[in-house]
């Protein structure tokens, strides 16, 4: 099944980055020169993706005025500026512009150095939508940069993925992309919600699966991340 749309996740108040987002909203916050944002359209436009519905919350103006001069992909609008939503009730609200088919996600902020070959063709090349609800790209959280938790989740050898145990280190972190199947928000709650609701109903039914990300992973969540990812790119171009 060919993949054609996504939604990045740009509508977060962008606290931890503080003082830089008082007065620039996060997906305009520049790491090597560009956007945040901008970085994850370039990513999608790559991939071959044509259309993307970016969502609006926070300094929303800036965000839809940066976005006029875009050509590729398509940007449509989703405007959360009444009600922050969180990540799962922002994209039930942008259904209508992604269709019935299974959809990218990105949160503004995904960042990573490239494998090769290259991440997003990778993933939707080996999306399963009879044995898939969602399908995430995970990275080894030991070697990520700007990441200091205790990982997210572990990734069997069937591909499946499993909650880290409470107390526990789980080696691998979400990256904050994912390919969703849209049938799987029929029974969620209207207003604000999280992703994880969904992760979770996809373990208990088998059907949430993860790909490890060939490359280097970048937690850019505080000012300090942004050298450090900077650091990063340009150590990978040498």
């Amino acid at each position: 099944m060919k993949i054609s749309r996504a939604m990045v996740l740009a509508a977060g108040l962008g606290t931890r980055m503080r003082p830089i987002t008082d007065t620039c909203p996060k997906p305009l916050v520049k790491v090597a020169g560009t956007a945040l944002l901008d970085h994850a359209l370039d990513r999608l436009a790559d991939a071959g993706i044509a259309r993307a519905v970016v969502n609006v919350h926070y300094l929303a103006d800036q965000v839809e005025a940066h976005l006029k001069s875009r050509k590729v992909p398509k940007i449509a609008i989703s405007d959360e500026r009444g009600m922050l939503l969180e990540t799962g009730g922002g994209i039930k609200k942008a259904l209508p512009l992604l269709g019935k088919n299974p959809f990218l996600v990105m949160n503004s902020d995904s960042f990573w150095v490239e494998g090769r070959p290259p991440t997003l063709p990778r993933m939707m090349a080996s999306f399963d939508a009879k044995k898939m609800d969602m399908f995430l790209l995970v990275a080894a959280s030991t070697a990520s940069t700007g990441y200091d938790g205790r990982g997210d989740f572990v990734l069997l050898p069937d591909g499946r993925l499993e909650r880290r145990k409470e107390k526990e280190v789980a080696p691998f972190v979400y990256t904050g992309v994912a390919i969703i199947d849209p049938a799987i928000f029929k029974t969620t709650p209207d207003g604000a919600f999280s992703l994880n609701l969904l992760f979770d109903r996809a373990i208990e039914s088998g059907r949430l699966f993860g790909q490890r990300l060939d490359g280097l992973w970048m937690h850019v969540g505080t000012p300090d991340a942004i050298g450090e990812a900077e650091a990063a790119i340009g150590a990978s171009i040498l």
